[in-house]
């Protein structure tokens, strides 16, 4: 029987259940060799770049963060996908949304063009899984679904609380959580830090699980915290890829030591399917301070843990 993979599967596949035929290491590098499109009908996921970097503190590079996630992504062939031991998308359809078009001299524009075009995907049905750019894209990534859901429960794996002082008019990775407590976006008494190893003005009563404390934490002690602190809410996942240790995930914009290994934590997202997810993330990755793809790899490998995570719940309904 001919084989019904083929090259360049991103952009001449005309199946959105179909396997890839493309080697792992030649063709269009979308993302897990998903179709590329703006057409999201009767796809189950979108997945979206958004190539900003223009609010970070400390390294800039973030802008290439999509490219280099898709990349990696390219090992995850057409084999059942570890842990899940399913191809992901048998019953789920997912194509690759491309990028945002953002404005590298008009950078005010850049909060409603994500949130405007974040909130055309999911108008259309689709659960939205983005690839950053930096921290501060979950700001108008919230907006858009909690429009349609309600206040979220937020579930952060990141190194920084990102709670610091906002005037309302900054554009900064490092305070979108104050925003998203201050405008009711985000139920603080619902949602829960993972990794944190800095300190900030105010965690407006966020639960925090500190670095040396998962570091003395079983992955099954954390996954139970955070289901227990959400409970049954509605909740948004973001995974600023420095919550890694610098050993995992050197290329990013700024990188702390004494954090977990990507294996933890993957070992704790896979234990999260019993959450309502309405959406997620993965951001932070600066692929010029990468070695030998290090922080792509494990990038790449936490946004498929979300993409079975949804596969497994679209089973269940």
């Amino acid at each position: 029987m001919a084989s019904k993979t083929t090259a360049d599967h991103a952009i001449t596949t005309t199946d959105l259940h179909a396997p890839a035929g493309d080697n792992t290491f030649s063709g269009v590098m979308s993302f897990m060799r998903r179709k590329y499109t703006k057409d999201v009908g009767g796809a189950d996921v979108a997945v979206w770049g958004i190539p900003l970097d223009t609010s970070v503190t400390n390294r800039s590079g973030a802008r290439f963060g999509p490219a280099a996630v898709r990349r990696a992504s390219a090992i995850f062939d057409n084999d059942p996908q570890y842990p899940f031991n399913a191809d992901l998308f048998r019953q789920m359809a997912v194509v690759d949304y491309g990028d945002c078009q953002l404005s590298y001299s008009r950078v005010w524009e850049n909060p409603e063009r994500i949130e405007n075009e974040a909130a055309a995907i999911l108008d259309q049905g689709c659960y939205l899984l983005s690839l950053g750019g930096d921290h501060f894209v979950t700001w108008p990534l919230l907006k858009a679904h909690a429009d349609r859901h309600g206040p979220l429960a937020l579930v952060q794996f990141d190194a920084h609380q990102d709670t610091w002082a906002d005037d309302g008019e900054e554009i900064s990775h490092g305070n979108f959580v104050t925003r998203a407590v201050r405008e009711g976006i985000i139920d603080p008494e619902r949602s829960i830090q993972i990794g944190i190893r800095t300190h900030a003005p105010d965690d407006f009563g966020i639960e925090i699980l500190y670095g040396d404390e998962i570091d003395e934490m079983s992955s099954e002690e954390i996954a139970a915290t955070i289901l227990k602190r959400v409970g049954a809410m509605p909740c948004y996942i973001t995974f600023d890829i420095d919550c890694l240790d610098v050993a995992f995930a050197p290329g990013t914009g700024t990188p702390v030591a004494g954090g977990p290994s990507s294996a933890k934590m993957l070992a704790v997202l896979r234990k999260l399917g019993g959450l309502d997810i309405k959406g997620s993330d993965v951001v932070e990755v600066a692929p010029a301070y990468d070695h030998a793809d290090i922080t792509a790899i494990a990038a790449s490998t936490v946004a498929m843990y979300m993409l079975g995570l949804r596969a497994e719940k679209l089973a269940d309904e």
